[in-house]
């Protein structure tokens, strides 16, 4: 190659030089072995001609056979060349050569067997595509054969040739197992159902296979299921059977797909009796509700489309008795399996739980009319219940049962059931306290009175082994005998059937085992005082306030001290304040009220009024903060009708000192009207003087009023003077009050809660005592416009100077209660001024005085 490099130019008559290319073949001929140099020389020659620029690379690739950049470069101008021309031109097939001739040297080169695989695809040459990819995959290592493959799947894709591409597939998967998906879903396309379902069965049973799809297992296996029950016709080499059913075993919350797919299988089989047998299968196995509504659904849509088939081949061929028979066999075949859903759905419930004892009612209830069947559901449901397992009561079961038979007149048989409940070992001791009770209720209801007690009185009777009511470890047997409702049926049988110490013995009993309740003693009480025991009745209201604390004892005090004083009224007035001393000893101030009450009604009628006086006063005291109002009321009230008005101004006081500012108001209103109507002007002034330092102005206008009131038709131009300085004090008062104030104006702004910062968020210090005077001055305004007007009061809440004329139209305003004094006028009358009143007078009448004026 060398001398042919360096032939003279007269002996190479095919190389044509230019003048531009002598720099490129000097350099060349100084460096032909170098692929920079080829390559300027090329990248140079790119406008020359194409067969010049062939020989150029030819030239190149005689030196440089194993330049991949060299072949890479030719190969690719070589197909640009023939890009638009025939498939049938002879070009295509010197460039194929072409190919050929690189692969020589460059067969370890995936990207060139790519771009000549893809180039006789373009040629559309079927075999020397297929078997130039199979070449490549020969030639190039296992490592570059996944850059092969995808291209070659392209290539056997498009042509209709299936076998050809299963074949490819086949090879392609042992090199890339993960990519089994494709396969199937390209045989899927191709029809060929059969092995799609092997393959797809292979990639479930494969516990490492990973989804390039992200399918899940269930996702692979419910393809399966559809893939094999909806072409069973196509699909011979698996036995669909096991294979759904296995799906049952492995995904059980997907039950009710896994069986319709089975049914639906032998549904295309043409295998119907095998498909009812399939879905009654599913229905009575299924755990869910929803997995039963799917099974069901889809065979409810079975039997439908049997009859509309029946009926559609019936109306074309006529109608033969037979085929009248069928279709009546079929309708009534599906009507049964609608009138059979509740209890069919009732069965699923009982499966997800069979001690659910509310269900097994249901389903019992389902069986309506039907002795048999509900027999036999009420001897499986108790068999199956577990008391301690059970949702709700499981010896409703018992007793529902026994009042089946009861019901149908087997009175043995009903008794032969309570008596087997009795022996079984009930959770709570409640459960077993009702049977014992309906066993007594069986016999009362049959007039059967001896053995209904009897019955009861071998339910409380002492076990073996005693044992403590709420100790789990023991069995409810030993432990039914402190049951409360058993006692208290027994009592009121005995009440009502037995003998008064047979009575007083049960109730005895009861209390001795500390398991009565306050009603229990009320009613042992009240049965003794029905029968004229009245000590061993109060001995058994002493028994129970012994037994309770507060505030289940508040029935029986109450009971029992209203019951001894109707007894004994005031003949053992000691021994009744003892028992009120005792009862108020510790009691709440909840409950206090009506043991004062009645306290100080015995005091009333049977005893001394100065003790009634301090029980209400120690009521007063021990009721809760709101009931003392109404318990000073009392107070009041009781004490001006035993010792007068007059008695009532120390409570009055008392009152007002204790209670809050609202009722001690209330209370100073009303001291002040008492006294006003006792004529003691000045203590009702005095009184009014005192409330005013908890009324504010502008909250309280009502009292304010009513002072102005009394002041117009009691007082003078002073007292008004000192009820207006009186007010505004207060006023003042009110308004220097910084939490006041805050309430205040939180409360006009609609504010229930907050603090002074919270008027002017953002604001502190100075800033908040800046709000809060321009708040107060605005409320004063407020409260100085709100005030009546000047010409019909007359009187001046702000102004202290008041003209005298005004004042003096005050002073002469009708006075009810004034005293008339006699016509003897005051000396300094005629130093009065013109502006000033002149008052009338008058002389004192002589009942003023009484005795003590000399004749």
């Amino acid at each position: 190659m060398v001398v042919m490099a360096r032939v003279p130019r007269s002996e190479r008559p095919d190389l044509v030089f230019e003048e531009e290319d002598l720099p490129y073949e000097e350099e060349i001929m100084r460096n032909q072995f170098s692929v920079k140099c080829w390559l300027r020389y090329i990248e140079f020659k790119q406008g020359a001609p194409k067969p010049r620029l062939n020989q150029l690379y030819e030239r190149a690739l005689k030196l440089l056979p194993c330049s991949y950049k060299l072949w890479y470069r030719y190969l690719k101008a070589r197909r640009a060349q023939v890009k638009h021309r025939c498939v049938t031109d002879p070009a295509y097939e010197d460039v194929n050569n072409c190919h050929e001739r690189a692969f020589v040297f460059m067969h370890k080169m995936p990207r060139l067997w790519l771009d000549y695989c893809q180039f006789l695809m373009d040629q559309g040459r079927v075999t020397h595509t297929r078997r130039t990819f199979d070449r490549a995959l020969r030639a190039l290592p296992i490592t570059q054969h996944s850059r092969i493959w995808p291209l070659y799947l392209r290539f056997l894709r498009s042509h209709p040739l299936p076998e050809t591409a299963v074949r490819g597939y086949r090879r392609f998967l042992k090199l890339s197992p993960e990519s089994a998906e494709e396969y199937i879903e390209y045989l899927k396309s191709s029809d060929r159902l059969d092995e799609a379902a092997q393959r797809l069965a292979t990639v479930v049973n494969d516990e490492r296979f990973v989804s390039k799809a992200g399918k899940s297992n269930y996702q692979l296996w419910h393809e399966l299921c559809d893939l094999i029950s909806q072409n069973p016709d196509k699909v011979q080499s698996l036995n669909v059977d096991a294979i759904i059913r296995g799906g049952l075993t492995r995904f059980t919350d997907q039950l009710g797909k896994l069986w319709c797919s089975l049914a639906d299988y032998y549904i295309r089989s043409g295998h119907f009796e095998k498909a009812r047998d399939v879905y009654e299968e599913a229905i009575r196995t299924v755990m869910t509700v929803r997995d039963f509504t799917q099974v069901f659904d889809s065979y409810a849509q079975f039997e439908e489309s049997m009859i509309a088939a029946k009926m559609e081949t019936a109306s074309e061929l006529g109608r033969e008795e037979e085929d009248d028979v069928d279709l009546e066999l079929r309708l009534a075949r599906f009507e049964q399996l609608i009138s059979r859903r509740p209890l069919l759905l009732n069965s699923v419930l009982l499966r997800q739980n069979p001690h659910h004892v509310h269900e097994w009612h249901k389903r019992v209830a389902l069986h309506q009319g039907r002795p048999r069947e509900i027999i036999n559901t009420y001897t499986e449901a108790v068999q199956t219940v577990d008391p301690f397992k059970a949702t709700g009561k499981p010896h409703t079961l018992w007793v529902a049962f026994a009042k089946f038979y009861e019901d149908n007149g087997q009175l043995d048989d009903a008794r032969v059931i309570l008596e087997k409940a009795t022996k079984v070992n009930f959770k709570q001791v409640d459960d077993l306290a009702s049977v014992w009770c309906q066993c007594g209720e069986l016999e009362l209801r049959h007039e059967n009175y001896d053995e209904a007690l009897k019955l009861l009185r071998k339910a409380t009777a002492l076990p073996a082994r005693r044992a403590e009511y709420f100790d789990g470890s023991e069995p409810v047997q030993n432990r039914v005998y402190k049951s409360l409702k058993v006692w208290s049926m027994l009592a009121d049988l005995e009440e009502s059937l037995g003998t008064f110490q047979s009575t007083k013995a049960v109730y005895d009993r009861i209390l001795d085992l500390r398991i009565a309740t306050p009603q229990i003693v009320i009613n042992y009480a009240m049965f003794l005082e029905e029968h004229k025991y009245f000590e061993e009745s109060f001995k058994a209201y002493e028994r129970g306030i012994s037994l309770f604390k507060w505030p289940n004892v508040s029935d029986i005090c109450s009971t029992y001290l209203t019951k001894f004083i109707s007894r004994y009224g005031g003949r053992k007035l000691e021994r009744a304040r003892d028992l009120f001393e005792q009862a108020l000893d510790g009691c709440p101030p909840k409950y206090a009220k009506t043991l004062y009450l009645l306290y100080a009604q015995l005091e009333e009628e049977w005893g001394l009024a100065r003790h009634a006086m301090a029980v209400y006063d120690r009521a007063t005291r021990a009721v809760e903060p709101a009931q003392q109002y109404d318990m000073f009321n009392i107070y009041i009230k009781r004490a001006a009708e035993i010792y007068g008005v007059t008695h009532t101004r120390g409570i009055y006081q008392k009152a007002i000192e204790v209670l809050s500012d609202e009722h001690a108001r209330e209370m100073c209103l009303r001291f002040a009207d008492m006294e006003c109507k006792l004529g003691e002007i000045d203590r009702a002034r005095a009184i009014y003087s005192f409330c005013s330092q908890i009324c504010d102005p502008r909250t309280t206008g009502a009292f304010w009023q009513t002072w102005k009131d009394f002041e117009v038709r009691h007082g003078n131009e002073d007292t008004i003077r000192e009820m207006l300085r009186i007010r505004r004090s207060v006023q003042a008062t009110y308004n220097t009050q910084v939490n006041f104030m805050a309430s205040q104006m939180l409360k006009v702004s609609g504010s229930a809660t907050g603090t002074v910062s919270d008027l002017a968020p953002g604001q502190s210090g100075m800033d908040d005592m800046k709000l809060l005077e321009q708040r107060a001055e605005q409320l004063a305004a407020e409260a100085e416009r709100d005030q009546p007007p000047r010409a019909q009061s007359k009187i001046f809440f702000v102004r202290s100077d008041a003209s005298r004329e005004e004042l003096a139209e005050l002073a002469q305003q009708a006075n009810p209660e004034e005293i008339q004094l006699g016509e003897d006028e005051d000396e300094d009358e005629m130093d009065l001024e013109p502006n000033e009143v002149r008052l009338e007078q008058q002389s004192v009448p002589a009942a003023v005085f009484g005795s003590l004026k000399e004749d």
